[in-house]
């Protein structure tokens, strides 16, 4: 895992089906078998309509072009790229793609008039899914927001932990999180005693900060104090939600972030049962408001940063996603829409394995946690390059 990096918030604490958390095949280890070459996206799907609206969002898309084009002039890109070794995928026809398409983007009035150019210029490339046939699961992922306190208070007592100075020395297999923090989260006997940097006053809401990997924590000074990824500690992934699932308390079907929520806060104790199951620990560091990072090392675009599996996937490329996603109607609920969404691939995470998923970042605040929660879907996602 590079640092720092964005967890999902619907794979880390909600069941999936099982064919979303790891590659279809075994064998898959490179674009080359992953990626397909496809005709030119139908022209009735409704191409990215956000771009075009009353609320169009060119603005984001561009910033998050440029993100890209930063990391792919870096020597962490250039070795990246060396390891996937795929002669179809290069960086630098990732780079020109994106160009490129950055052009078109500032230049095109409508979405036919984009769509058009971008059939003529670029080959679309389908990704396997976790069927071999093209589908993928999808999920959210968000940057919380919940009150902190620098200092433990009778209020604020559930803490959250810089890296330890010599983590590196720590012999394996590492400490559990139960062994860290204790079964009731509270690290009364932590040998990580004397690294805390924040204090969150909900149990829960601590946990759902290791699980997205960054946080803003509002203080009781109103000052905003800012954390994200420095490490972890070498334990396999547990998904808390999968767990609830295997216990009979939630079908797959109907477990959803907020149902997840108000189950422990209605079985407070249960979390005693149910958290230290998922053994795998966060580390943090203050980020000096920072905004939320990806495993590129640079900013996450609500709507407009993906995260795929690195190991396969082509780091900070071009896509589209077809999916349905929670969107809210004209009396404020949510609904699942199905869109079709340019997005740029810029981050990973501890669940998002294989060919068949794709977390979509959604944003800072409760309402990016609400969407993230209720993002629970298959769909397709294809990588655009130019075709010469």
């Amino acid at each position: 895992m590079i640092k720092p990096i964005l967890i999902a918030i619907a794979a880390g604490l909600m069941a999936l089906p099982p064919a979303w958390g790891q590659a279809s095949d075994p064998r898959v280890a490179s674009p080359s078998n992953v990626l397909e070459a496809t005709e030119n996206w139908e022209s009735d799907l409704g191409l990215d309509d956000r771009l075009f609206g009353l609320n169009g969002d060119k603005r984001a898309l561009l910033q998050a072009i440029d993100y890209s084009l930063q990391y792919l002039q870096t020597p962490k890109a250039a070795e990246k790229y060396a390891e996937l070794n795929d002669p179809q995928i290069t960086r630098d026809r990732v780079y020109r793609s994106l160009v490129r398409f950055r052009q078109l983007v500032v230049s095109s009035k409508t979405a036919p008039e984009l769509q058009g150019a971008v059939n003529r210029e670029f080959t679309w490339y389908r990704s396997a899914g976790n069927d071999g046939r093209g589908t993928v699961g999808f999920t959210g992922y968000f940057e919380p927001t919940y009150a902190g306190n620098r200092y433990r208070t009778a209020e604020y007592r559930y803490p959250l932990y810089a890296r330890p100075q010599d983590f590196e020395d720590w012999s394996e297999p590492h400490p559990t999180r139960s062994e860290l923090e204790g079964a009731d989260g509270l690290g009364s006997n932590s040998p990580l005693r004397g690294t805390e940097i924040v204090w969150l006053r909900d149990r829960l809401e601590a946990f759902l900060v290791h699980v997205q990997g960054s946080a803003q924590l509002q203080l009781p000074d109103g000052r905003v104090l800012t954390v994200g990824y420095a490490g972890k500690t070498k334990h396999p992934y547990t998904s808390i939600g999968k767990e609830l699932v295997n216990a009979g308390i939630f079908s797959l079907e109907e477990l959803t972030l907020p149902k997840l929520m108000a189950y422990f806060q209605q079985f407070p104790q249960e979390m005693d049962r149910y958290l230290p199951r998922n053994e795998s620990f966060i580390f943090f560091k203050e980020t000096r408001g920072q905004a939320a990072t990806g495993n590129l090392s640079v900013p996450v675009t609500a709507g407009r940063s993906i995260a795929t599996d690195k190991s396969i996937m082509p780091p900070g490329a071009l896509a589209l996603i077809r999916a349905p996603l929670p969107e809210r109607n004209g009396r404020g609920e949510w609904e699942q829409r199905v869109v079709s969404r340019f997005v740029l691939d810029q981050d990973t995470g501890s669940a998002i394995k294989g060919a068949g998923r794709v977390d979509v970042f959604m944003g800072t605040g409760r309402e990016a946690g609400d969407r993230a929660g209720l993002t629970n879907s298959n769909g397709e996602l294809y990588y655009l390059l130019l075709k010469r």
